[in-house]
């Protein structure tokens, strides 16, 4: 693994479905750090506005997978490699998709995968599952995908920070006082 003189000082934020990524990476932004969406509610988002479902997006496995990550890799392209950022999931995260559903990237894909580099990972303990529009996975995918998520990045090498279940102010502290 790179030094951290390498390294962007980029920050992961991630977890399974209904983990509070989006909740702790907004509270973040409100501190006035740099931050990231997460590139698979955007994608839906933009396929409701062409008036296809999440359900209907999500039929191609593949083809979803592989546009999540051609955003998310478009996304990090676009980073200040100098300004400290908190990413709502990155690049790796999508090979637990991958392995979660069984598909295979494609070599660009895997070598995109395999050389993003980030200061530290902050793997946010699950909360209770909430479905909505975007998120429909069971309780069962919930657990599969957090576990494999920690996997990935385990195997990657990177620094994970796990954050347990707190408030989302609270869990916005620990990971700031787990920066360095």
């Amino acid at each position: 693994m790179p030094t951290s003189l390498q390294t962007p000082p980029w920050y992961v934020i991630t977890g399974g479905p209904s983990a509070g990524k989006t909740t702790v990476i907004d509270l973040l932004s409100k501190h006035g750090y740099a931050t990231t969406i997460e590139e698979a509610r955007h994608y839906i988002n933009l396929e409701a506005h062409l008036g296809i479902t999440s359900t209907q997006a999500r039929l191609g496995a593949c083809a979803f997978q592989q546009n999540i990550l051609n955003l998310q890799i478009g996304l990090e392209a676009q980073l200040d490699r100098s300004q400290t950022t908190f990413l709502d999931r990155a690049i790796p995260d999508s090979l637990a998709y991958y392995n979660f559903l069984n598909l295979e990237p494609e070599a660009d894909e895997l070598a995109a995968i395999n050389s993003a580099r980030y200061r530290k990972v902050f793997l946010l303990e699950l909360l209770p599952l909430t479905p909505d529009y975007a998120r429909t996975e069971d309780r069962d995918a919930q657990l599969a995908l957090h576990a494999l998520i920690f996997e990935v990045y385990r195997a990657r090498k990177d620094e994970i920070v796990l954050v347990p279940v707190m408030s989302p102010a609270e869990r916005v502290d620990f990971i700031l006082h787990h920066l360095k």
